[in-house]
């Protein structure tokens, strides 16, 4: 069995910086991208950024400059930089991971989320 634990949320102010992170366990053979959605109230799910295996990120137009993905394929871990916050940022922010298991084909992992409020 695989799960993907995200977590480092909390409340920061307007301007501030925040740093979350995603781990996955369990029985993988190897993770393939990983990425970062968020959901705000009323809202769908939108991609925010994602790495590949090897490194390569790309990034949602809002949060170009400001947020920073990075990836420890040793630890099966991903870690998600904020900078410059906005409240718009405010969302529960969720990691999907493209994982292999043993005796499964590919699957797309989600967790559980992990909440961001941006408020003074």
């Amino acid at each position: 069995q695989v799960q993907v634990v995200e977590s480092g949320g909390g409340l920061v102010q307007p301007g501030g910086s925040l740093g979350i992170s995603c781990a996955a366990s369990g029985t993988i053979i190897m993770i393939n991208d990983i990425a970062w959605y968020r959901q705000a109230p009323g809202k769908e799910r939108e991609l925010v950024a994602r790495i590949t295996r090897g490194g390569s990120t790309n990034y949602a137009d809002p949060v170009k400059g400001r947020f920073t993905i990075s990836r420890d394929n040793a630890k099966n871990t991903v870690f998600l930089q904020m900078n410059s916050l906005k409240p718009e940022d405010t969302a529960v922010y969720y990691c999907n991971a493209h994982i292999l298991t043993y005796g499964t084909n590919w699957l797309f992992i989600w967790g559980q989320g992990t909440q961001v409020t941006v408020s003074s």
